[in-house]
Order: C-alpha cells, then structure tokens, then sequence
C-alpha cells in the first residue's frame, strides 16, 4: 500500500529551484523557501514521493478512513510532531579497509606530522598492509556493518572509494567488493582511489604507468567506480602526475574527484577546476582565487572538518569564505582509520558549534549540495524532498529541524526511510 507520513513538525525540504543543482550563500539559509511549517505530510508510493500537502487535504484524499491513527486504505507513520529532513548524503568517504592506527595518536601528541608518521611507516601505508591480506567476502561483512552505522545516523546515499590497496590485485578486489555490499540502506557509489599513496617496491614512475595502463582500464572496462580520485599533496602526488592520471581516465569515460589542499596550498584546487573535476576535497588551504574558479567551473569544494580535528588542527576559514562569497561547497565524514566516524550530524556539528555555520547552510551542505555531485549516476536527485523523488527522509527527535546537528554524540534520528522503506 501507498504510505502516509503525517503529523509533521518543520519539513525541510530544500527543494526550492532546480533540485539537482547546489545552492550557495544566503539560499542556503533561506528557510521561507526551504523550510514547510508543521501540518503537512507527505504520501509516498513505491519509494516515490507522490505528494506533499497539508496533513488535512491528504487524509482526506487519501486515507478517509483514518482513526486512531490508522488506515485500511495505506500504511501510516506518525512522525510525532517531529522535524523532518532528507536523507543525509555523505559524498567522501574510504568504507573499506581493516587493521588499527590508533597508536599514530601518540605519534601525534608527540610532535610529528603527517607527512613524518607516514615516512615511519604509519599512515596509509600501514592500513595497506592489512586491507591486503583481508578476504573480499571479509570486506563485505565489513562494508554492511559501516553501512549500518552511517544509516543510524541518516545517511541515504554515500560514496567509497578503494585506496588501501596501492595493487591492480587488491584495489580490484576493494571495488568488487563495494559492489557486493547490499543497496538496501542506502545507495552507494563507488570511485577509485589507486593513486592514495606509492606502493613498496616500485618507483613513483612505475607505479603512475600501472595505473594509466592497468588498474583504470580494469576498473573502466568492467564498471567498478563512477569516478577517479588521486592524492594530490606535496610529498604523494603532484600536479603533474594528477593531471596525466585524470586525462587519462576521462579518455576512459571516468569522471573525476580529487583530494586537494589538505596540508598546503599546492594549487590543487585550481587543477581540479581546470581539469572539471566532479569535487575537489578538504580543500582547507586553499587559496582564494582558486576557490572563485572552482565555483566557475562547478567543482564542488567538499569540506571534511572531522580530520583536521582528530589531526588537533583548526578547522579553517574555508567554510565561512565559501558562504560570504556565495561559492558552493559540501560537507563530509572522511572516515578513514584516523576519522572513525560515518556521521554526517557530528560532522555538522563541528561547523555549527565551531564555526558558526547556520544548521541550515550545514544541512545543505549534507544532502542537496554533495547529491549534485552524485545525482548523475541515480535514476533520481537525492538530497532533497519533492514530489516525484526519492522517499530518503530522516525523521528527527525533535520538532526543530536545527535539532539536526546538535547531539555530536548520539544520533539525531528517530527513523529513516530510504526508498520509501523504514531501515
């Protein structure tokens, strides 16, 4: 049966204007055209939303029987008075990897870098070790429980990328094994990341023609990942090599993100505008020409205020620069072995109670903004509510859609709904 979702406190709809573009600045906080007052609901049918009235006109319509809060004529849900907002899309993450760096803490506390727990053998490299060794139906397992993690805390949508595996073997191996995880809490999209860091045993010369001639004709060939990603940072990857990887996935039909600007300002931002990279990510020292072109040239400048925290490191000026110039960015978790968390709301918390970021602006910046970067591999727009899209909706615990992004230890959510189904 078609399924009735009443007794709404504020709907958050964010549909105003062409949904699968981004919004940015002051639309961002525009909660007279984003934001419905509580009396509506919304009727769902097969995953679709088909309407979204006041909770008058659609019992009427459509559950005439109703009493006690019950219908012979379609399922109901009472939302309690509750918020609602969209599922939550969560556009940069690494899901797949094992083993434990927990230890780089005191690494960390005790002076050294990045750059420097990485040159010691931690870092990335470390984690490579042990995703190697791990079985894909072990990393299956694994993908199914993060999954249901990020689900708890409102994610619909989230993307994964490979990374750990630094192999054609094992990086394979990490994209199958995305594509076996089940769709049926949230839709996942998979990108490559070969080029995270450089392998033992070969030389960066080397290891660059591995994955132009090898692994992206792999990946391409057999469909595993929708876009491409590299680690463009001085000390990993550099300008040049970024652009020859991202030339020449295009001319395999991959699109492109980019890890850019984490530790300095290495114009990495300004490649991926130039190269019409789909998002350019972290992004936090980036400067500020770079960041007017990236909005030019519709690359998406993702935020990812979880690492530098668990890294002891300031958040930045990035945010607040992006809206006082009305540039659009995006919001993510980052999960990796250093940032161990999938949820979108503490990740938003960390720009509203730090940086002053409207819980609005950071709600954009989690469903309608990241989702125009994805929607073109859905069959709809995600990000969003509207008549004709996806029924991914978040039912909040509090009658404040603000509510959203102020428990950073708990989940805000009191049900979430994907396809139009109760996960």
């Amino acid at each position: 049966m078609d399924l009735l979702l009443y007794n709404a406190g504020e709907i958050a709809t964010l549909s105003h204007g062409e949904v699968s573009k981004p919004l940015s600045g002051i639309e961002m906080v525009d909660r007279e055209k984003l934001v419905l007052d509580s009396g509506n609901a919304i009727l769902i049918s097969k995953g679709i939303i088909r309407k979204i009235s006041s909770q008058e006109e659609l019992i009427q319509e459509f559950a005439p029987d109703f009493s006690d809060g019950k219908s012979n004529l379609v399922d109901i849900i009472d939302a309690h008075g509750n918020a609602i907002i969209p599922g939550l899309v969560d556009c940069h993450t690494h899901l797949l990897w094992t083993g434990d760096r927990s230890n780089e803490m005191n690494m960390r506390q005790n002076g050294l870098s990045y750059q420097e727990i990485s040159i010691r053998g931690g870092g990335i490299s470390r984690t490579v070790e042990s995703t190697r060794s791990a079985t894909k139906k072990y990393l299956v397992n694994l993908g199914k429980h993060r999954i249901s993690q990020a689900s708890m805390n409102g994610t619909t949508t989230l993307e994964a990328k490979s990374g750990y595996g630094l192999s054609v073997e094992s990086e394979i191996k990490l994209l199958e094994a995305s594509s076996e995880i089940p769709q049926d809490k949230c839709n996942l999209l998979p990108t490559w990341l070969g080029a995270h860091d450089f392998p033992k045993g070969k030389s960066k010369d080397e290891y660059v023609e591995e994955l132009i001639s090898e692994q992206l004709p792999l990946v391409a060939e057999n469909k595993l990942a929708n876009w491409v990603d590299v680690f463009c940072e001085p000390g990993w990857y550099d300008l040049e090599q970024t652009e020859l990887i991202v030339k020449a996935s295009k001319e395999l039909g991959l699109k492109s993100r980019l890890h850019v600007d984490e530790f300095v300002d290495s114009n990495g931002l300004a490649l991926a505008a130039e190269l019409g990279s789909s998002s350019a990510d972290h992004v936090g020292f980036s400067n500020t020409e770079s960041r007017a072109k990236a909005h030019e040239s519709n690359t998406m400048q993702v935020f990812l205020p979880g690492t530098p925290y668990v890294l002891g490191k300031n958040l930045g000026d990035g945010i607040n620069e992006c809206i006082e110039n009305n540039w659009n960015f995006s919001l993510a978790t980052d999960f990796n072995p250093n940032c161990q968390t999938l949820s979108l709301p503490f990740v938003a918390s960390l720009a509203t109670h730090r940086l002053g970021i409207d819980p609005l602006a950071a709600l954009v910046a989690c469903t309608r903004n990241p989702a125009s970067t994805l929607n073109s591999e859905l069959k709809l727009n995600v990000g969003s509510i509207y008549e004709g899209g996806p029924a991914d909706i978040n039912i909040l615990k509090s009658e404040y859609l603000d509510y959203w992004c102020q428990t950073p230890g708990l989940s805000p959510i009191e049900k979430t709904l994907f396809s139009g189904s109760l996960v």
